[in-house]
């Protein structure tokens, strides 16, 4: 690159003899572009090669993916068939689905009201509210699971369902509303008023001009709340292992690994195909999702 900048400037009639010190100042800049570019490739093939290592397995035949070989001869396409060909896969995937879409509805349109009042309205205890939202996020899950599992199970008799996990996020969440307060609190009030002053109200207002400019916000929410249900172990463990017709991705997961525990290639399979989706919706909307996440940290 420096030599054909070199070069350029050489049949330039206009531009003058390059001198060492021009020469030295662009070699810098090459071996600088390089050595920031290098830990760029670097650092991208740490997290990349992990996935193509995954993928390639699952394209391999019971026998290779025992062996050192890399690359997969011939490719196994029909091991994703097999999988979805698993008895209660297919369940496991309508079972997500319900729980993480269903359930991310529910937590963002619960959660958005209390982070407006918490963002825009002025009251009695606007800080403590605050402050007992955020003591709500510092309770691990675990502590309270013994007495929520009694009263699901027991008083309510929904044990082996999912709906002890997705009825409690029509009901708000912490850390959603945590997030959509800080995001709100970047929109000027000055909108707010003017919306008043049109005659709007609290409500129209919220739905008409708050969540038209809290979208990336709002993607932001739904995304961490997604991943965390497409993701989740622990809840269906507790609540759906004694059913599995409520099974979801994570927990069958298991279930699969432990059916074939030496056919790599399919187990390997398997978890492509439940991390696809995670992977597709994050890259797709990356873009708001980067954007609501940086904008919550404006003002405080």
């Amino acid at each position: 690159m420096a030599q054909a900048l070199d070069t350029l400037k050489a049949t330039d009639p206009s531009a003058g003899p390059v001198t060492p010190a021009e020469r030295v100042a662009r070699r810098k800049a090459l071996l600088n572009w390089i050595a920031v570019h290098a830990l760029g490739v670097a650092a991208a093939l740490f997290f990349v090669l992990p996935f193509v290592f995954l993928f390639l397995t699952s394209l391999m035949s019971d026998q290779q993916a025992l062996t050192r070989d890399l690359w997969p001869h011939p490719f196994e396409w029909s091991n994703y068939r097999k999988v979805f060909d698993t008895p209660g896969f297919l369940t496991w995937w309508k079972n997500t689905l319900l729980y993480a879409g269903l359930g991310t509805v529910l937590t963002v349109v619960s959660s958005l009201p209390v982070a407006y009042a918490l963002a825009k309205f002025r009251f009695r205890g606007r800080h403590l509210s605050l402050m007992l939202v955020i003591s709500m996020m510092m309770l691990p899950p675990q502590v309270v699971v013994i007495p929520m599992y009694l009263f699901w199970a027991k008083q309510l008799d929904m044990s082996g369902t999912l709906w002890p996990l997705i009825i409690p996020m029509a009901f708000g969440d912490a850390f959603s509303i945590f997030l959509l307060r800080q995001f709100l609190l970047t929109i000027p009030n000055e909108y707010l008023d003017a919306a008043k002053v049109d005659g709007c109200g609290e409500l129209r207002t919220l739905l008409k001009v708050v969540l038209p400019m809290a979208r990336p916000g709002i993607a932001a929410v739904a995304l961490f709340q997604f991943f965390y249900a497409w993701n989740d172990y622990f809840g269906p463990q507790i609540y759906a292992s004694e059913n599995p017709a409520a099974w979801t991705l994570s927990y069958g997961l298991e279930s699969f690994k432990g059916a074939h525990h030496t056919d790599w290639n399919l187990t390997m399979a398997a978890t492509v195909l439940v991390m696809a989706p995670v992977i597709l919706v994050f890259f797709f909307a990356q873009k708001a999702f980067v954007e609501g996440v940086t904008l919550t940290g404006v003002k405080g």
